[in-house]
Formats: C-alpha cells, structure tokens, sequence
C-alpha cells in the first residue's frame, strides 16, 4: 500500500495537525495556494513532494513552480493542478486521478473512471467550511481516497 498525502491552500499556515496528518506518507502532494516557501521545505522533511503554484503564490519562490504538473506517484498517474477550471488536459489520456485546491471545498469524485480529489484548505479556516486534508491509498495500480478534517 502506497499512500500520498495530499493538501492544498495553506496560505501561510502549515498547522500542527496537518503535519501530523501527513507523518507516514510515502508521498505529498501540494495543490497550491502554499503562500510561504518555507511550508516547502517542511513537507519535503517528511516524503517526497510534488507541488504547484496557486493564484496567491507570488515571488520568485512561486515562479519555480509549475501551474500543472503530470506525475506518476506509487504506481499511480496524477494530474495536480490549483483550479480545476484550468484543467486543460484529457484526463482519460492515461490520467487516474485529478489533484486540485482553490475552492476549499473537500471533495472526492470519480467521472469517466478518473479519480478527482480536492483536499479542500487545511490553513486558516474560510467561511464555515471545514479545514481538511486528504489521502490516496494505492495498491495494485488503484487507488482510493479518503478525506480528513483537522480541527
């Protein structure tokens, strides 16, 4: 079993519980909206990291990131992107699953056998929606996921 942790929308708070969420995870993945490069540098600490930029990440630190990236993680095809409006690819081109943040909304949807999972925020608390984080449990090439709320 191959698990990838998956947050989005921390902008600038990385919390305790979050952290605590990801400790075991083989990998990580970051959907944007990260505003602290410092964050980075403390996911990268616990598994490999794959991250993107969001519409609030600015400075030179952003700039290296990418807006969308095509990773293969665990056996597993994964598009990661901020927006899912952005979403420019077919994802039933080889893509299992779909990695977005921005809306804060938790989210997990399968459509045209594409696995599509929105962490939601795990950073300051917007409105009333919950502050989460989320999941993917590979094996064999499948995959499930699994949202967590942190506080």
């Amino acid at each position: 079993m191959f698990r990838i942790g998956l947050l989005s929308d921390t902008h600038g708070l990385l919390r305790p519980e979050a952290l605590a969420f990801l400790r075991g995870s083989d990998h990580i993945v970051h959907a944007g909206d990260i505003c602290d490069a410092s964050i980075l540098d403390q996911l990268a600490a616990i598994a490999p990291l794959t991250a993107v930029r969001g519409n609030n990440d600015v400075g030179p630190w952003a700039e290296r990131l990418p807006e969308t990236c095509v990773v293969d993680v665990g056996g597993l095809r994964l598009c990661v992107l901020h927006d899912i409006a952005q979403l420019r690819l077919d994802p039933a081109d080889g893509v299992q699953a779909v990695v977005t943040g921005h809306s804060h909304k938790p989210r997990i949807a399968r459509e045209g056998g594409v696995l599509y999972v929105n962490p939601g925020s795990c950073g300051p608390r917007r409105f009333t929606l919950p502050v989460a984080a989320a999941e993917l449990l590979v094996d064999g090439g499948e995959a499930t996921a699994r949202i967590q709320e942190l506080v």
